[in-house]
C-alpha cells in the first residue's frame, strides 16, 4: 500500500510539473510579458554576428608589403613566405626587383597569388609547381623543375622582357 500511495504522489507530482511548464510555454506566446520577451530575442537574433566567409586573403599582407615590396594576395595556406635561412626545402624566386624570396610549401596541393616583379629564374623543391607570369598582357606558365633551377620570366623570353610573378601551384 505504501508503495502504491508513493507510486501515486510521484506521478500527481510530474503531472503538475508537466501542467505548470505547458502554461508557462504557452503563456509566453499567447502575449503579455511573455510576447514583448519573445519580440526582444527575436531582435537580438537578427542582429546577431553574420556568417564567416573564408576569402582565403594572406595573413598581414600589409605589413610584407610595407617591409619587403612583396604583394601577397590570397592563397589556401600551403605556400607560405618563409626566412630564405629557415629551412633547406624551400622554393626560392629570384628577381631583379627584390632579389631572393623564398617560400615553404605544405601538403599534397597548395596554390599562392601574389606580385613580385621582375622574376627570372625559380629554384623548385621536392614538389610539381607551376608559376603564371606576366608581361604587359601577356600571360605565360612555366613549369618549375623540381630540386633544380628553372629560367622563367626575362631568362626564358626571346626578347629579355620584365615578366611579374603572378600564382604559383603545387602539387605533391
Amino acid at each position: 500500500m505504501k508503495a502504491r500511495t508513493a507510486w501515486v504522489r510521484a506521478v500527481g507530482a510530474a503531472l503538475g510539473a508537466g501542467a505548470l511548464a505547458w502554461i508557462a510555454v504557452a503563456g509566453g506566446t499567447t502575449g503579455g510579458a511573455g510576447a514583448a520577451d519573445t519580440a526582444a530575442m527575436k531582435a537580438v537574433a537578427e542582429d546577431g554576428p553574420g556568417y564567416a566567409i573564408e576569402d582565403f586573403a594572406y595573413p598581414n599582407a600589409d605589413k610584407v608589403l610595407a617591409e619587403q615590396g612583396i604583394t601577397l594576395k590570397r592563397g589556401d595556406g600551403h605556400i607560405v613566405l618563409a626566412d630564405c635561412a629557415s629551412a633547406s626545402d624551400l622554393m626560392e624566386v629570384w628577381s631583379r626587383a627584390k632579389e631572393k624570396v623564398c617560400f615553404k610549401v605544405t601538403g599534397a596541393k597548395g596554390y599562392l597569388a601574389l606580385e613580385i616583379p621582375a622574376v627570372f629564374a625559380v629554384k623548385g623543391n621536392n614538389y610539381a609547381a607551376k608559376v603564371d607570369m606576366t608581361v604587359g598582357s601577356d600571360e605565360k606558365t612555366f613549369e618549375v623543375n623540381k630540386n633544380a633551377w628553372t629560367p622563367v620570366g626575362e631568362s626564358a623570353d626571346e626578347q629579355g622582357r620584365d615578366f611579374m610573378l603572378m600564382e604559383i601551384r603545387t602539387t605533391k
